[in-house]
């Protein structure tokens, strides 16, 4: 079935989320995962309020997606998150069997593509990268350019 909302316009709900983290003093992270074009989990990051090293906001939307759908495997879902997930998260949406992960900023230090690349996902996972990449990207540089201030 095709969209009728863009990749473009998930990468916006996904930095809605991210927005989110920022105004929380989280490091601003969203994400949104999609099954039949509509949104059925949202994340941002929640490791400071939760005192949880793992509550990055793919975890969260995918934890949410699961529930919702009542399955641990998603593979007609695809996840929007606004930068490059890490190791971890990839490993999560590997087991996950995604059918598609699309970010926007990569992730030059901690990006899972600098670790074992797209191997490191399911294998029969789509991946497309750079959606709004410039706009993820400036969130990231605003809020750690604040916190060097």
């Amino acid at each position: 079935m095709l969209s009728v909302y863009s990749d473009t316009y998930y990468m916006q709900q996904a930095l809605k989320e991210a927005q989110k983290a920022f105004e929380a003093g989280e490091v601003p992270v969203g994400a949104v995962v999609v099954c039949d074009n509509r949104i059925i989990a949202r994340g941002h990051n929640q490791t400071e309020q939760l005192t949880d090293v793992t509550a990055h906001a793919e975890i969260i939307a995918l934890t949410a997606a699961s529930a919702y759908l009542g399955s641990k495997y998603l593979p007609d879902c695809t996840l929007f998150v606004t930068l490059e997930p890490c190791v971890m998260c990839a490993g999560a949406l590997a087991w996950a069997q995604f059918g598609r992960i699309v970010y926007g900023a990569s992730d030059d230090k901690r990006g899972f593509m600098l670790h074992g690349g797209k191997g490191i996902l399911h294998p029969k996972t789509k991946l497309e990268m750079g959606i709004m990449e410039d706009e993820c990207a400036d969130l990231l540089k605003l809020f750690f350019k604040a916190r060097r201030s």
